[in-house]
């Protein structure tokens, strides 16, 4: 089964079993691929490099040379939906992590590592740029048991990112550079009056103190503290 399809299939609680009497409950509900919310609560860019990348132990690591990665994500925490923009540049499959895949939102601090609690499909796509898209609900699973077995997306919620986008970092992980290829992490994009990168416009003149975004059309960066709006109509683990 493809991870997109895993991710469709996702969702559905695996009935409960009776066992010498016992009932035993299956795992919980994972990440559901939805459509694209009509509003956001937030937005972040991650700019990966692969001079930001530290292995398990929390010492740099070399990310593939010559590489960079783009993520996007906006999100409406009311819904627990997360929407993904990821595009890399010169990263070499095939991808390896022992969680479902090996492109992840860790929640970790610049120069440290951190578990994994998001797992998105890999980018695809022929020669040099690759790309992946779409909208997740959750609650979210990466694949992978934390200190306590249980899955390490377990119990996380969007809103953490809200609350504190500088504990979270974006990477991807192959083969040859299993710590990471590249890695960055997530900056709150400014959103009154920005294309979002999702199809639409933000809001225009929107003053709160918690914007509620619409949807725009280009992928948003932020680079030197201001944001730069990239056109991609035709654009196509750590663990």
């Amino acid at each position: 089964m493809s991870v997109r399809q895993h991710c469709q299939r996702a969702g559905v609680i695996t009935g409960l079993a009776a066992l010498g009497g016992f009932a035993f409950a299956g795992p919980a509900a994972a990440e559901t691929e939805v459509d694209r919310p009509s509003t956001f609560t937030s937005a972040f860019t991650v700019m990966a490099t692969p001079d930001a990348v530290i292995d398990p132990d929390g010492n740099s690591a070399p990310g593939e040379p010559g590489t960079s990665g783009t993520f996007t994500f906006m999100i409406n925490s009311d819904e627990e939906i997360i929407c993904y923009d990821i595009t890399t540049k010169g990263v070499t499959p095939p991808y390896q992590s022992k969680a479902k895949t090996a492109t992840h939102l860790h929640e970790a601090v610049a120069g440290k590592g951190g578990p994994p609690r998001i797992s998105f499909p890999n980018p695809e796509g022929s020669g040099d740029t690759r790309t992946s898209k779409g909208c997740l609900k959750g609650p979210f699973t990466t694949g992978l048991p934390g200190p306590d077995g249980a899955d390490t997306g377990t119990g996380f919620s969007l809103k953490q990112i809200e609350a504190n986008a500088a504990g979270f970092s974006a990477d991807t992980h192959t083969s040859a550079f299993v710590p990471g290829a590249v890695r960055g992490q997530l900056k709150a994009i400014p959103v009154g009056g920005v294309d979002t990168g999702f199809g639409g416009t933000a809001n225009q003149g929107q003053e709160t103190s918690a914007p509620v975004l619409g949807l725009g059309a280009g992928a948003v960066l932020l680079a030197g503290g201001a944001v730069v709006v990239m056109a991609r109509r035709n654009a196509s683990g750590r663990a």
